[in-house]
């Protein structure tokens, strides 16, 4: 009888430590949070100097010089852990709303990406440019406001889906196996992501 009092208070206390452990989505999203506001602030003091089409297409080649580079940086490790992740939005999007806009790649801002070793670290990078995704619609509604009309396949995100995109991701970094030290450099990375991309808005200032 003792013995089986144990193993109910061994197997009761294990389902409490994991029912009290947080989401690896939810430590990203407190440890990025300083980064995130950091890099919103670019973002937004970007789009206040917006007055034309073609300044709304250098506000897109930040965009797309950032995601092109992380795309590139996490596509050997994403589709494995992420099944829908062709079906997500990519720079092909922005690459396309430049072109209806009158605008080209050329002269596109520095970007660097962050370095992505694993399908761990390509989540932690992806935590951000889905999140970006997210938050588009805002920024359609801002770029409305000073008469920008066009452009907008990228930041229309995915619409009225947009909560099921982001539960499906979410979901899958949460399943992502691994250790505590696995889960530090997905947060890592996700930092470095939000720096990097914080960078870009710098260098394209500096090239005015």
């Amino acid at each position: 009888m003792m013995h089986c009092v144990c193993i109910r208070c061994i197997t009761l206390l294990i389902a409490k430590r994991k029912k009290g452990k947080k989401m690896l989505s939810t430590k990203i999203k407190e440890a990025t949070r300083r980064g995130h506001q950091e890099t919103e602030k670019k973002v937004v003091l970007r789009i206040k100097d917006i007055a034309n089409d073609a300044d709304y297409v250098g506000l897109l080649k930040c965009f797309y010089a950032y995601f092109n580079a992380v795309e590139k940086a996490i596509a050997p490790y994403t589709e494995a852990v992420l099944p829908d992740y062709k079906e997500r939005r990519n720079s092909s999007y922005i690459k396309a709303d430049i072109e209806t806009l009158g605008g080209n790649l050329c002269d596109l801002p520095v970007a660097i990406a962050p370095e992505v070793d694993d399908s761990i670290q390509a989540m932690g990078a992806l935590y951000v440019l889905e999140g970006s995704i997210m938050g588009g619609p805002y920024i359609v509604q801002m770029l409305q406001k000073k008469g920008i009309a066009n452009g907008f396949s990228f930041f229309s995100g995915y619409g009225a889906e947009s909560g099921q995109m982001w539960g499906s991701f979410t979901a899958a970094l949460n399943a992502l196996p691994g250790n505590e030290m696995d889960r530090e450099r997905a947060i890592d990375t996700a930092i470095e992501t939000f720096g990097r991309f914080g960078d870009v808005f710098d260098d394209a200032v500096a090239m005015q």
